[in-house]
């Protein structure tokens, strides 16, 4: 699906650093739509110079004549003009040293840019090999709004119940069927943790990494702490420790999989470290692993709207307010809202117990319920979105 949609989003952002001798690292979990966007940087500097070089080293042809460091120092030299040089290595990852030869061409007059996305390019790494004279920009799976783009440009209709369960990677939305829905995500799936994780960190315990890579991704947009995950799986697997646990959801954190948010205590005033919240980087990763398609419709719902959120640009972190607690804290330019998600709360106590979950709160900052109910159950201190409307918003207010 090749510049379908042109993500404006993520373009914004890297514009300003086109010419910047600071390494742009577009990263993300795998099929995110990465290589397409840097694709569509390519297009718009080409539109104001010629000195441009394009490599792909998923090609074999490109891993031959430049897959290791001094090769690809020596391709550039030999292809470029004079002047400024602005060179695009997609899944850089594949180069042998890679980090040499883009560090060499960076201060050799070349605005380079990247792609990557498995274990050879995880945040951490980047950091590691390229300190401090990169700047980096995560790339997501599409959102709603995005979707809806999508569907204007083919015609096909993606309505918000099926992105609540099939999620938003890009290349699953030219499935025909559901059929052909869940045969893309499964391979995919079994991509990034097999190829993305076993085999590149080289896990001899692989049964035990997948239960555990299976409990996490079925059971997103909850609390979570490495103990309770050892509590889970030392049933059948007594000799796991909770060191390898910890390190085993760091390889899902690393490689874009998953996200985690701390809690705000407000007695603490402060972050706490030893829990947080994980949310799976798509909703797919959850349904896929559903056998009884019961999908897991309130927590798909509450991943979505993270997900969501973080596009607009909002920081989140769990709330507890006195005990109780509210999904988001969610701020941005200065402002604070504190938001509530639930399928629905039609019924009595599904109303109480969202509506509690504010209780006691002054009215300093905003309180937003989102569900899919579609009546408005605002109150005069809570102020009710529907998820329908929800999706459509570029901003809370």
């Amino acid at each position: 699906m090749n510049n379908i949609i042109k993500r404006e989003k993520y373009l914004k952002q890297i514009r300003e650093f086109y010419d910047s001798d600071l390494i742009k690292v577009i990263t993300g979990i795998r099929r995110s739509g990465k290589s397409i966007i840097l694709q569509e940087i390519m297009e718009e500097i080409k539109n104001k110079s010629n000195n441009v070089i394009y490599l792909n080293f998923e090609k074999t042809a490109d891993i031959s004549k430049a897959g290791t460091a001094s090769l690809l120092v020596q391709y550039i030299q030999d292809n470029r003009k004079e002047d400024k040089c602005y060179v695009f290595l997609d899944e850089v990852q594949e180069v042998e040293d890679w980090q040499v030869a883009v560090k060499d061409l960076r201060i050799d007059n070349c605005s380079v840019f990247i792609t990557g996305s498995n274990s050879k390019l995880l945040s951490g790494e980047i950091t590691k090999y390229l300190s401090g004279r990169f700047v980096s920009f995560r790339v997501r799976p599409f959102v709603y709004k995005e979707i809806l783009e999508y569907s204007k440009i083919t015609g096909k209709v993606v309505d918000s119940n099926n992105y609540l369960v099939w999620g938003g990677f890009p290349g699953r939305l030219e499935a025909a069927t559901i059929e052909g829905t869940i045969q893309y995500l499964n391979d995919l799936d079994s991509t990034i943790v097999l190829n993305d994780l076993i085999n590149r960190y080289k896990i001899k315990k692989q049964a035990i990494f997948i239960k555990i890579v299976n409990y996490i991704l079925i059971n997103n947009a909850r609390i979570f702490s490495i103990r309770s995950i050892h509590k889970y799986i030392k049933n059948d697997y007594p000799e796991i420790s909770t060191a390898t646990v910890a390190k085993y959801v760091d390889y899902l954190k690393q490689a874009y999989i998953i996200d985690e948010i701390p809690q705000y205590s407000t007695k603490a005033k402060r972050e706490l470290s030893f829990y947080g919240k994980i949310y799976n980087s798509d909703v797919a990763l959850n349904s896929i692993r559903v056998n009884d398609g019961r999908y897991d419709l309130d927590h798909n719902l509450e991943n979505i709207v993270y997900n969501e959120l973080i596009y607009m640009g909002y920081e989140l972190s769990v709330y507890s307010n006195n005990g109780k607690e509210i999904d988001f804290r969610a701020t941005k330019d200065g402002k604070t809202y504190f938001i509530q998600v639930a399928y629905s709360v039609a019924d009595a106590k599904a109303y109480d117990r969202e509506f509690d979950a504010f209780k006691n709160m002054d009215n300093s900052n905003q309180k937003i319920l989102i569900t899919t109910d579609p009546i408005d159950y605002s109150t005069s201190s809570v102020k009710h979105i529907k998820f329908q409307d929800f999706l459509l918003i570029n901003e809370i207010d």
